[in-house]
């Protein structure tokens, strides 16, 4: 052994031939390709990695897998930095860098130290107490400092993600002895095979049974060999999430090549077979968290896969028989194993030669603040003490079978008195449990039991635990009572600093129901959620409230199984690819005359066209006066289009829009609000129709695909004799708007027939043309309260008809206008925006819409919640206009209008405001109570605290009476 490393020997996952290094805190770490993070500091002798949430203690690894609660760090930096990671998770690369993130200014010197000296005052559940007098506000912004293990960069992650779907027979999750069995022995039996397994190579704990003198090299290479025969699919540092209904399973795998970083797998699988092992549980004796305590099962790991001693002298902690097959091992390897002190007085497991064996006997006391230095042990019954030299303690008081998918998927559990531990309680549908997940620790039994799930012919497991039979595993008396005086801290939860103390807390101040054991201590809400701290905290509740622990109960699991990064779920999809931009196909017209680009329900539409020196909002107040005064363009191409058509579409709108439909002529258009079955506003808009039965149907921007989905709900859940195809065609139809009293005129100009004049065509019609060669279907409609024609053009077109009216637009001085001037204008005319002026309660007669319903005789979707009480509630808020008495002062749209000054019942809100560019003076719609019935009443409206005098008003201030929708100015 040189160093911490160990002699090579066959079986281990490192690379002796390919060295590496990167840094850790600034200081260079030599390793080997195949090391983890964790596996070259501890190779480096490199114990001390981190420090605790709470207090601040010194914290170093402690296990080998996904399970670490304390070698924690920040890897990477810059835009790849990723905050908060396990250090045994991580592969070690060449150039890596890896900081801790819970100290400052360094790990050897942490300020927030000074907590672990006043730690008496800081008990489970003292912020509660603590922080509520004078005010909390006082403590926030320190708390929240200091709140988190880690900062996260602040640039955007620069790397790949993507996701994978697959279908496939047999999932097996989890690369063990049991789920190479379990999926080669479905192979066998002629059915598709995947199995995922989250290390770097398959055979979990018979992977460690391979240095000289073990027994699992021969049977883990039969199994890999079965595997490759057999043509199972093997996806290897690829661990299993969450399981979920109908077979349905994630995982998520660190790929680290071809500039990719992580894949998410979505699976679907007619039978699932878990096989992810189990947990080993640490001991619990004081100072049980001192860098260099470490479980039993990872100090193994180590040695057999990493070639790394996790100490000069070992001292194994045992309250489990396995503990003995940790000694074996690591004495062929070449560790030395100074004792083992054994919590139990009779353990049937053989004792390695030449290793000093304790029974019942505890570790009392750990020398060491940021390293373990030496121990002290007392027999159980009390006595003298012996000081044993040490500067690692290997911990194995008992497993913990990983049953967390199994809960995911609805499978509960029941406690086992004589192996200490929760096992599956019964079969669930598709889903199989093997190995030591299902509580079969006896390897020629877990293989048999595997055997049959994998070929179809057993689901159930038996309960196991044979060989690994536990002691209590409760902080002896003696421990508690160590050298006379005043022990250290017993951990339970190494990251949260969750001491024993803190359960017993808990439970005289009569926290009995574990998820409030949770919440109050924290205990089991790490990163590592209580995978080596939840089975200790539940028998230290049971014995403080006299209960066992199937009484005390689990706490609930959930996904992900393992912590996994945002990216990773999002696979890929940040960004445009989050939530890509839809573009308007005229959009280079636009980006020529200056459009100001913002995002407007998922379209990238130019809000305004400022000119030199103007804001935004100067820009729409110019835009919509010359609109209202000359002429404005307006792309709509992002107005929600439908073509709903079939013998039955007449009657299918019916019955989806609060008006009637079916009796329009061709070629008329009509108003049509939809409302959902409570009867709220959902969506509106005009249809109009083109055939007896074909209807064009036009939604919100933003609204279509809400629509669109549930006209097909109803068609294929309610409505389902009714022959109606719904086509979405938003994208295939540009939308060209010309707008203002002199928008004939220019259409005029340009060559358009005079049959589309005010004259020949009126408001709320619909006539398809041919212009130019090319079909289009114009409507005379207005959002702007101006004479207006909404021009559909097939997309491709749309350009060159922006192209074609600006240029004969140049006579009448035509500009372009944007969504901010739209709103302005459809403000002072009263016209509602729905999701705007309308939220999740609104109901048609809160909007003035009520006549629609009285008017329509047949049923249509909402009528019944309409006649309920609610709806008909006179108190009830309504739109209405709201003036400012000085007509200057603008009331912001989210301001209050209130009976007096904050805090104070509110009577109703501002939903649209803004300066009427037309009328010279401030426009605001709001929801009143009783407003309809408020008409001429002053109002008070607060923002921000400051008061604003109003009068109510009908909720139409520009051309009340519609001329101008007719081309009279």
């Amino acid at each position: 052994m040189s160093g911490y490393r160990l002699q090579a020997h066959p079986g281990a996952w490192i690379d002796r031939q390919r060295p590496l290094s990167f840094t850790f805190n600034g200081e260079r770490v030599d390793g080997f390709a195949g090391d983890t993070v964790a596996s070259a500091l501890l190779g480096q002798g490199i114990v001390h990695v981190g420090r605790s949430y709470k207090l601040h203690r010194p914290r170093g690894i402690f296990t080998c897998g996904i399970e670490e609660p304390t070698g924690l760090l920040d890897v990477g930096s810059g835009a790849t930095l990723t905050p908060n990671t396990r250090a045994t998770d991580v592969a070690a690369s060449e150039g890596l860098v890896a900081r801790t993130g819970n100290a400052w200014p360094s790990l050897k010197f942490d300020i927030a130290a000074l907590n672990n000296k006043f730690a008496s005052l800081l008990p489970a559940g003292f912020y509660y107490k603590t922080f509520m007098w004078p005010h909390w506000h006082l403590f926030e912004p320190t708390i929240r400092r200091m709140a988190g293990l880690g900062s996260a960069a602040s640039v955007p992650d620069p790397e790949r993600y993507d996701e994978v779907s697959r279908r496939v027979e047999v999932l097996v999750i989890g690369g063990g002895a049991a789920g190479m069995q379990a999926a080669a022995a479905a192979a066998r039996s002629g059915r598709q095979v995947l199995l995922l397994e989250g290390a770097a190579r398959p055979g979990g704990w018979l992977a460690t049974q391979t240095l000289p003198g073990g027994h699992g090299a021969a049977l883990l290479a039969s199994l890999q060999a079965s595997l490759a025969e057999t043509g199972v699919e093997v996806q290897v540092c690829c661990t299993g999430l969450g399981l979920y209904d109908h077979g349905f399973a994630t995982a998520v795998q660190t790929v680290g090549h071809g500039g990719l970083r992580e894949r998410l797998w979505k699976i679907r699988a007619q039978q699932i077979i878990v096989a992810t092992g189990a947990f080993e549980r640490p001991m619990l004796f004081p100072d049980n968290d001192r860098p260099g305590v470490m479980l039993a099962n990872a100090v193994e790991r180590y040695a057999s896969l990493y070639g790394v001693a996790c100490g000069q002298c070992v001292v194994i902690a045992a309250a489990c028989d396995s503990a003995y097959g940790v000694a074996h091992s690591l004495v062929a390897a070449g560790v030395n194993v100074a004792a083992i002190v054994d919590h139990r007085l009779d353990a049937k497991a053989s004792e390695p030669n030449g290793v000093l064996v304790h029974r019942g006997c505890s570790i009392v006391a750990v020398e060491g603040s940021s390293a373990v230095k030496r121990v002290t042990i007392a027999a159980n019954g009390g006595g003298q003490t012996k000081g044993i030299d040490a500067d690692c303690i290997a911990s194995a008081g008992g497993w913990t079978p990983a049953v967390n998918l199994y809960s995911m998927a609805g499978g509960k559990l029941r406690w086992v008195d004589e192996s200490s531990m929760f096992v599956p309680d019964r079969i669930l549908p598709g889903l199989a449990m093997v190995g030591a997940c299902a509580g079969v620790f006896d390897l020629d039994k877990a293989l048999s039991h595997a055997e049959s799930v994998g070929r179809g012919e057993a689901l159930a497991a038996p309960v196991g635990g044979v060989g690994f039979v536990p002691a209590k595993n409760l902080p002896s008396d003696a421990a508690l009572a160590a050298l006379g005086k005043k022990p250290g801290k017993v951990f339970v939860d190494l990251q949260n600093d969750v001491a024993a103390s803190d359960v017993a807390l808990a439970a005289r101040e009569n926290y009995r129901s574990v998820e409030h054991l949770k919440r109050y201590t924290t205990m089991g809400m790490a990163t590592d959620q209580g995978k080596t701290s939840n089975i200790n905290a539940l028998v230290l509740m049971g014995a403080h409230t006299q209960r066992r622990p199937a009484e005390v109960g689990t706490t609930k699991f959930r996904p992900p199984f393992k912590p996994v990064t945002l990216n990773a779920l999002a696979a890929g999809r940040s960004g445009p690819r989050y939530k890509p931009m839809k573009h308007m196909p005229g959009e280079a017209w636009h980006a020529e005359r200056g459009g100001a680009f913002e995002e407007f329900g998922g379209w990238w539409r130019p809000a305004a066209y400022p000119r030199p020196g103007e804001d935004i909002l100067a820009a729409a107040q110019r835009e919509a006066l010359h609109t209202r005064t000359h002429v404005g363009i307006f792309e709509g191409s992002p107005l929600g289009k439908l073509e709903v058509s079939g013998p039955d579409a007449a009657a299918f709108l019916d019955l989806m829009y609060v008006g009637t439909m079916s009796s329009l002529a061709i070629g008329q258009a009509r108003y049509g609000l939809l409302i959902h079955e409570t009867g709220v506003i959902h969506d509106d808009g005009i249809v109009a129709r083109l055939s007896e039965n074909h209807f064009w149907v036009n939604t919100t921007s933003g609204g279509v695909d809400r629509v669109a989905l549930a006209f097909e709900e109803w068609l294929q859940c309610e409505f389902i004799q009714h022959r109606v195809l719904v086509t979405p065609i938003t994208s295939a139809w540009g939308n060209v708007t010309v707008g203002g009293p002199e928008a004939w005129a220019l259409l005029q100009a340009a060559g358009f027939d005079d049959s589309l004049s005010p004259v020949n065509m009126k408001h709320m019609t619909m006539r398809e043309i041919q212009y130019g060669g090319v079909g289009l279907r114009v409507m005379r409609a207005s959002f702007s309260g101006e004479l207006g024609y909404e021009i559909n053009v097939p997309a491709l077109h749309t350009q060159a008809l922006l192209e074609r009216l600006s240029e004969a637009g140049k006579a009448f001085d035509a500009q372009p206008y944007g969504i901010e001037a739209l709103m302005v204008m459809r403000t002072e005319k009263g016209f509602i925006h729905v999701g705007g002026d309308t939220d999740g309660t609104t109901l048609p007669s809160d909007v003035g819409l009520d006549r629609a319903v009285a008017k329509k005789v047949a049923n249509f979707v909402g009528r019944r919640s309409l006649q309920q009480p609610a709806a008909k509630d006179a108190d009830r808020m309504q739109l209405i206009g709201v003036l400012p008495l000085d007509r200057r002062t603008l009331p912001p749209a989210g301001a209050h209008v209130a009976p007096h000054a904050p805090p104070a019942p509110i009577d109703g809100f501002i939903t649209s405001s803004c300066h009427s560019p037309a009328l010279g003076h401030p426009v605001a719609l709001a929801m009143l109570k009783r407003g309809t019935q408020r008409i001429g009443e002053r109002i008070t409206v607060y923002h921000m605290g400051k008061p604003i005098e109003a009068e109510v008003v009908k909720p139409f201030f520009f051309d009340p009476q519609g001329e101008r929708l007719h081309g009279k100015a």
